[in-house]
């Protein structure tokens, strides 16, 4: 058969013809989950097809103009504040007092910051909150998914909080690590393995003892040694070696720790312990075997360049990790948990978890979850299962404090592909209306991360920005250093009445 240029492109512009015609027959209806979904149906199935309105019209989804207005002031003067302030990240005095950072207001529109919200009695839970931060020690502890890893906005609000209250050291750091951590350096042997309770492809340990940090690091297999009838003779001692240095990469009052706390526990075999400090042995000992959660304490004159722990044992304990502390003011723990939606804790060794936190004493808990469930919740009677579950989990950690107080940071704006356009997750606002409403009637502190970036479609104006990544969920280093100070800008201005 002959096919001419002429009849080919007849056949091109019919067929394409024929394909625009059947966006006539296409029609829009809403799913159980709030997105909508466009198709033709036929004998009660229902084939995706744009209407011609959606293939016709397919702008970029965005925020009002009012607010891009608004986010965009804010974010351009919050960038110089942020650039002023680290120009010198805090100042001393001959008398070596530390003199604390104020934020310049005047270069932004306060009354376009989002505020944090707070349970109905907000005076009581300002002033018990001001107690607790203005103690002579006041451990806070971040709980969050990947918005947080790497310390990236623990960091940040730490260092605040710290220039603001006293305090220096970075905290809570694991020993095996999975991803970069800007705060602290920990050079660790090969034979180390870390154990995540929220690892989902990880194989869950029985005994359940994760500790107050969800996760633990061991040099050597776990064996029940009673259950499972191991002879101990024919273990072969084992090897480890940590080596802790202060990070060049994050502010200057977070490299200087002399207060260490080597956290362990579920001992079953004795572990020898050797610490050093630039190379001088200043510390060694026996861990204890007893199967209970311990605390092999560091007390140190100055930072060291490299503190280093050799360990020698035929079974490792479980090691919770490091804690790398000044002598008082601020102390605050980054526990960053990827894919979880904070849904763990209550699955917890109960009298594990209690004797970490009668050591720790957290006075300040801070929760930042739900953007993991986002894309897997399929209606609103799902939201309100998922927000039960969560309020169920932050009461039962808060129980096994001294009356902490607990704020809650929301989700972010995430967006995902609908009809060829990238909109805000449908279900999205209804979870940060419903977690709203628990923080509310459970005496805790809401902070909306949503809002603060824009409300609905704002995720587009960040990534255009590269405020954030190009998944639409995660915050990019410059978007994480200026959503961090809006919510510690949202804090001062109640704690100090602005």
């Amino acid at each position: 058969m002959n096919y001419s240029p002429f009849k080919i492109c007849l056949y091109i512009s019919i067929t394409l013809l024929i394909m625009f015609g059947a966006t006539y027959f296409s029609t829009s209806k809403t799913l159980p989950n709030g997105k909508s979904e466009e198709g033709i149906t036929l004998l009660g199935q229902t084939i995706k097809y744009p209407t011609t309105a959606s293939f016709l019209l397919t702008p970029k989804a965005e925020t009002t103009k009012s607010k891009i207005k608004t986010v965009d002031s804010i974010v351009n003067n919050i960038e110089v504040i942020i650039e002023e302030e680290e120009e010198d990240v805090f100042v001393e005095t001959e008398k070596k007092d530390t003199v604390p950072k104020i934020p310049n207001l005047s270069k932004i529109d306060t009354s376009k910051i989002e505020r944090i919200s707070y349970p109905k009695n907000k005076d009581a839970f300002l002033s018990h909150l001001k107690s607790q931060l203005t103690a002579s020690t006041c451990r806070i502890i971040h709980y969050g998914d990947s918005q947080i890893e790497g310390d990236r906005m623990s960091g940040y609000i730490r260092n605040k909080l710290q220039n603001l209250y006293g305090g220096n050291g970075p905290g809570f750091t694991p020993i095996a690590q999975v991803y970069d951590n800007i705060s602290a350096v920990v050079i660790a042997s090969n034979n180390w393995t870390r154990h995540a309770i929220f690892d989902r492809r990880a194989e869950k340990f029985a005994h359940k003892k994760y500790g107050a940090y969800t996760t633990f690091s061991r040099f050597t297999p776990y064996y029940n040694i009673i259950a499972d009838s191991i002879n101990t003779d024919t273990l072969q001692l084992t090897k480890a070696k940590i080596t802790v240095k202060p990070s060049v990469k994050t502010y200057r009052r977070m490299r200087k720790f002399t207060n260490i706390g080597f956290h362990y526990g579920n001992a079953q075999l004795p572990i020898t312990v050797k610490v050093f400090a630039d190379g001088t042995l200043i510390k060694e000992g026996v861990l204890i075997a007893d199967g209970e959660y311990h605390d092999f304490k560091i007390k140190l004159a100055k930072t060291p360049n490299a503190l280093t722990f050799e360990l020698e044992g035929k079974m490792s304990a479980d090691f919770y990790g490091l804690t790398l502390d000044g002598d008082n003011g601020i102390l605050l723990d980054n526990v960053a948990m990827r894919g979880s939606a904070g849904t763990v804790f209550a699955g917890l060794n109960s009298i594990n978890f209690s004797q970490m936190y009668n050591e720790l004493d957290p006075k300040v808990l801070i929760f930042q979850y739900g953007g993991n469930s986002v894309p897997y919740v399929k209606d609103s009677l799902e939201v309100e299962q998922y927000v039960g579950y969560l309020k169920n989990h932050i009461n039962w950690l808060r129980r096994k404090t001294n009356d902490a107080s607990v704020i809650y940071i929301g989700p972010a704006d995430m967006t995902t592909t609908e009809n060829g356009q990238m909109k805000t997750y449908a279900l999205l606002p209804y979870l940060i209306n419903r977690l709203q409403d628990m923080c509310k009637n459970n005496n805790v502190a809401y902070w909306n991360t949503y809002n603060a970036m824009g409300g609905e479609n704002s995720m587009q104006y960040w990534v255009d920005q590269k405020l954030a990544a190009s998944d639409y969920t995660h915050f990019s280093l410059s978007g994480t250093r200026i959503i961090s100070e809006l919510f510690y800008l949202s804090l001062y201005m109640d704690l100090t009445n602005k």
